[in-house]
């Protein structure tokens, strides 16, 4: 077995495959029959960082998949492809090629993004939406520009733009950086060790430091480009999918007042909740009450 293969293709109650979808080979894992879950990750995190909701799903009647996006585990590191609109019709292109016409898109972090611009970009993919530890795109473009608490609060992103150098720290000491990072972004007590370290072997794969950042470079630059100009006024538009919105009470690195301001941009049933304790990673930190609200939403006619 490769060192990719050891660190990524965990095994557990679901099973591991490759799907193909735009030119883009994905690896994803899979639970349980019924209704597709989507599931999209964040920084710096891959497919295993919903193992929780997996079974949750899994056991509830439902087809969970959790994918590692573009650039992260095992799924293919392109040198381009990481703007929101590409990363938004890599998962649509999923839905199809798993053999769904849509699926309730579950998004945490830049998977959280993805998920906001598939609903407008994709509309009829999406038939319920999940955001998770995100603002909606806009509300946080408008943030780092007027509020300066969330501006120092993301300071991390701003060092993120530098070349080359980035990528050496987030690899340099056996990825201790992203081991600090979780830390610091997460509510008291996690994560353990023994999660960090996963965490740390997975960024350690060839070019998935460098694919991750990229999120982040283009979005920054984005800010003053006409590409980004225009994926703004696309993201203007309404969202008609219901949207449950999630955030930890405690995340440092996305403020809750910062992504409370998404409703403005939903025409469907809209739900917030926020999960006592929690940093920015409350489907991990907090997984039974997590569970409990997100399937309780999929379950609400």
């Amino acid at each position: 077995m490769s060192t990719e293969k050891a660190v990524i293709e965990i095994e557990g109650p679901w099973h591991h495959r490759t799907v193909h979808a735009g030119g883009t080979r994905f690896h994803v894992v899979e639970a349980g029959t019924g209704p597709l879950v989507l599931l999209l990750h964040g920084f710096p995190q891959f497919w295993w960082t919903w193992r929780h909701q997996l079974v949750a799903l899994a056991e509830a009647g439902y087809r969970a998949v959790a994918v590692d996006l573009r650039g992260y585990g095992a799924s293919d590191k392109p040198p381009r492809g990481y703007d929101l609109p590409t990363l938004a019709v890599d998962a649509a292109g999923l839905i199809r090629a798993l053999g769904e016409a849509g699926a309730v898109v579950v998004g945490h972090d830049w998977g959280g993004l993805i998920a906001w611009t598939m609903s407008v970009m994709d509309p009829k993919v999406v038939r319920r939406l999940v955001v998770v530890s995100a603002p909606h795109p806009l509300r946080l473009r408008a943030a780092l520009w007027t509020t300066l608490g969330q501006l120092k609060a993301v300071r991390h992103a701003l060092a993120f733009q530098l070349p080359i150098l980035p990528e050496r720290r987030l690899t340099a000491d056996g990825g201790a950086l992203v081991a600090r990072l979780l830390k610091s972004w997460s509510g008291p007590g996690w994560p353990p060790a023994d999660v960090a370290d996963v965490y740390r072997k997975a960024l350690l794969i060839p070019s998935a430091a460098n694919c991750a950042l990229e999120y982040y470079r283009w979005f920054a630059r984005s800010q003053v480009r006409p590409d980004g100009f225009h994926y703004a006024k696309q993201m203007r538009a309404r969202i008609e999918a219901p949207t449950l919105q999630v955030h930890g009470a405690l995340d440092p690195c996305l403020l809750p007042r910062t992504a409370m301001g998404s409703s403005r941009y939903v025409a469907a049933p809209y739900r917030w909740r926020l999960i006592e304790g929690a940093g920015h990673f409350p489907h991990e930190e907090r997984p039974e009450p997590f569970n409990a609200e997100l399937i309780s939403w999929l379950t609400d006619l």
